[in-house]
């Protein structure tokens, strides 16, 4: 009996197939998710549709069929994600106590700060995001653009000098 001629949905084939290539399908889900527990039930569920449409699929194409299908969870998984995200941020910005101009004037205070730091040169605005948004010390920032803590200390005061400049002291 060739390759071509196994049929999936035989036990001890679908079984090597699943022996063949279960952990590498996981090792490759795992490596674009992170999760191991994300990974492990992609592979599941992949598995799981290959037996649900093995007279479907020819013997020497399960492996292809497993990782396209696998792929396409994660991908679904990812946009779902998304959405989950998306709706937890309109939905936890809707309740609010504070007044409708305080509201107000803080969005035209967070759009003009964007807009600033958007206008700082990338040097100093790179150094002034790292610190204030990811919480680096200047030593980190040192290490992480390849300059001397000195230079990165001058380059976070101009930053600071342009921001109070523009904005008031912040």
């Amino acid at each position: 009996m060739t390759s071509e001629d196994k049929s999936v949905c035989e036990s001890k084939n679908y079984e090597s197939i699943f022996n063949t290539h279960a952990e590498t399908l996981r090792n490759f889900v795992y490596y674009k998710c992170g999760s191991e527990q994300l990974a492990e039930d992609i592979v599941q569920e992949a598995f799981i549709k290959l037996w649900k449409n093995c007279a479907k699929i020819i013997f020497t194409k399960a492996k292809s069929y497993l990782f396209t299908v696998a792929n396409n969870m994660f991908l679904n998984e990812v946009a779902h994600q998304k959405v989950v995200l998306k709706y937890k941020q309109q939905t936890g910005s809707k309740v609010s106590n504070e007044t409708p101009e305080f509201i107000l004037r803080q969005k035209e205070f967070q759009e003009k700060l964007q807009r600033t730091i958007a206008k700082l040169p990338e040097g100093q605005r790179e150094v002034f995001l790292l610190n204030r948004i990811d919480k680096k010390t200047y030593v980190e920032i040192a290490e992480i653009i390849g300059l001397s803590v000195k230079a990165v200390e001058k380059r976070m005061h101009k930053a600071l000098v342009t921001l109070r400049k523009e904005i008031g002291n912040i």
